[in-house]
């Protein structure tokens, strides 16, 4: 053998090695949305303002902060942008990821781990009234709207649409409407604020199964509430503390019974609307795991609340809702056993 010849047979070893060494890891200049935009182009992308963001990290930034610095682990800061981001979008992780210069992969940990920390905020900010002076101020919000007398909440379930689930459960999450989903049920006040959310059950559920299987069932059956309504519509059977419209109004009594009714309990459809433009990616759709999936679900119930006691809202033309929505009416053939009640205050509040 010459020496060129073994010259040659080296230099293709050494090639051969350097082919099966991993790829260098190279770690990009990340941009930073704080510095980068006004306040107006940061809540235009983000949904929330630079004030509520400062609140926002003040309360999981501990949660989100890593105990190295190795790798350029990702700060509090940023970690929450991107998930604020993917909120704001409902838009493929990889983009995401592009536009703060971090791998997909990272981006799908830190929505999650993000979610998760706001979603444990939950006993914090989603709440049913707690004693007899928060139900009176709940009582007399949806009072002055329509002069509907000891409501205490309006209950509703809408669908938020997810990716197809694997074949063995998928078809649970096959709604009515033909796509997958997570049937969510809320329970709001009159100012739009979330009281209550279920975020668990597959989209062919029924909206009143979802409840009679809910744990503010078992209180209102418990009398923790008084003698206080909920509102629902003609999904849900009538009982001693659910109101929901007459299937044919005949007298005037009955008539402004009902216009009362749509007219108070349609705060729930605005819920919906406004939660969905605040959060599109509850509109579009959620493509993750389910369990992740429920969890973003929350985890933006928990930031509406939020950005409402922060008093943060967005411009009025994000909420148009379509007033269709609020006149729907889903007769459920069960038995009404609040019929007599229901009877009762027709006649002696709207005679």
């Amino acid at each position: 053998m010459t020496d060129s010849d073994s010259s040659n047979s080296d230099d293709e070893m050494v090639l051969d090695v350097l082919f099966y060494l991993p790829r260098p890891r190279f770690f990009r200049d990340r941009s930073n949305p704080l510095e980068d935009f006004d306040d107006f182009d940061f809540k235009s992308r983000f949904r929330l303002s630079k004030e509520t963001f400062v609140f926002l990290l003040h309360l999981i930034g501990n949660d989100l902060r890593r105990s190295t610095n190795r790798s350029f682990a990702i700060s509090p800061e940023i970690q929450i942008l991107v998930t604020l981001r993917y909120y704001a979008t409902g838009t493929f992780q990889a983009v995401i990821g592009d536009h703060v210069h971090v791998h997909k992969s990272t981006i799908c940990r830190t929505i999650k781990r993000v979610s998760l920390a706001i979603g444990r905020l939950r006993p914090h900010f989603i709440n049913m009234p707690r004693d007899a002076e928060e139900i009176q101020k709940v009582q007399t919000g949806f009072f002055r709207l329509k002069g509907f007398p000891r409501v205490v909440g309006a209950v509703d379930c809408t669908h938020i649409r997810i990716r197809s689930p694997n074949s063995n459960i998928g078809e649970r999450f096959r709604n009515r409407k033909g796509y997958f989903s997570f049937n969510v049920q809320a329970i709001c006040d009159s100012n739009l604020k979330i009281m209550n959310i279920v975020a668990r059950w597959p989209g062919s559920v029924h909206d009143s199964t979802i409840f009679d299987n809910s744990m503010c069932r078992a209180q209102f059956e418990n009398g923790e509430y008084g003698n206080s309504f909920l509102l629902g519509d003609g999904g849900y059977p009538c009982r001693d503390y659910m109101m929901t419209p007459l299937l044919r109004p005949v007298t005037e009594a009955e008539k402004r019974y009902q216009k009362a009714h749509i007219g108070t309990r349609n705060v729930v459809e605005r819920l919906f609307g406004v939660w969905k433009r605040r959060f599109p990616v509850i509109a579009v759709g959620i493509r993750t795991q389910l369990n992740t999936t429920m969890t973003t679900i929350v985890a933006t119930a928990v930031l509406y609340n939020i950005l409402k006691e922060q008093g943060d809202e967005m411009p009025a033309d994000e909420y148009a809702v379509d007033n269709d929505l609020l006149l729907e009416i889903d007769m459920n053939p069960v038995r009404q056993t609040g019929n007599l009640v229901r009877g009762q205050l027709i006649d002696l509040v709207f005679t």
